[in-house]
């Protein structure tokens, strides 16, 4: 008999979900013969869920908050193959940095200075704050330096993707000249001892 394969665990899901499994079967029970579409059913869920008590709501987090950890429980006791990201390469050009982040960046420490007790986080949040309060006209400015950045790394994108390829093109043609020349030498020894 081969190895038993195990299975990856099962992802825990979130109190809204448990919520909507919960209330799709009960619709089925209730209406049988009734068919929602997935819109209009995501519609009705999210309605639903809006307006059920706070006392309601901590069940399903209860049952949410068990999932995760028997997820947690399950994912330390797994042996299979883990999910890897795939590695950047460090030769390719970093992304630029949206209108938003350009934003932030610029105010992150005039706002730690103000709130010198304040984490990462709710800078953060702070940061969304001021930037949803703005105009589109005082946006403007970070858009158009969004936008001359990220016609730049477009641009160097192009570069690194013709100079990848090369590259690539390159190694294909010392692999397949060794081969040719290995072949080349050893008919030019034949051909020489005659």
């Amino acid at each position: 008999m081969g190895k038993e394969v195990q299975l990856r665990p099962k992802v825990n899901v979130s109190s809204y979900i448990h919520f909507l499994l919960n209330y799709r079967n009960r619709f089925k029970e209730q209406q049988p013969n009734t068919y929602l579409g997935f819109k209009e059913f995501s519609r009705k869920c999210s309605e639903k869920w809006r307006s059920i008590s706070k006392h309601e709501k901590a069940k399903y987090e209860a049952l949410a908050k068990l999932d995760k950890a028997r997820y947690q429980e399950e994912m330390l006791h797994y042996v299979g193959k883990r999910r890897k990201r795939r590695k950047r390469d460090p030769q390719a050009p970093r992304r630029p940095p949206s209108s938003f982040i350009l934003f932030c960046q610029e105010h992150y420490t005039q706002l730690k200075r103000e709130n010198p007790s304040w984490s990462v986080v709710q800078v953060a949040k702070a940061s969304g704050k001021m930037w949803a309060a703005k105009s589109d006209a005082e946006k403007l400015p970070y858009e158009q330096r969004a936008a001359l950045l990220r016609a730049k790394y477009q641009e160097a994108m192009k570069a690194y993707r013709a100079q990848r390829t090369a590259r690539k093109q390159r190694l294909r043609g010392l692999a397949h000249g060794e081969r040719g020349g290995c072949g080349q030498a050893q008919s030019d020894k034949a051909g020489g001892s005659n």
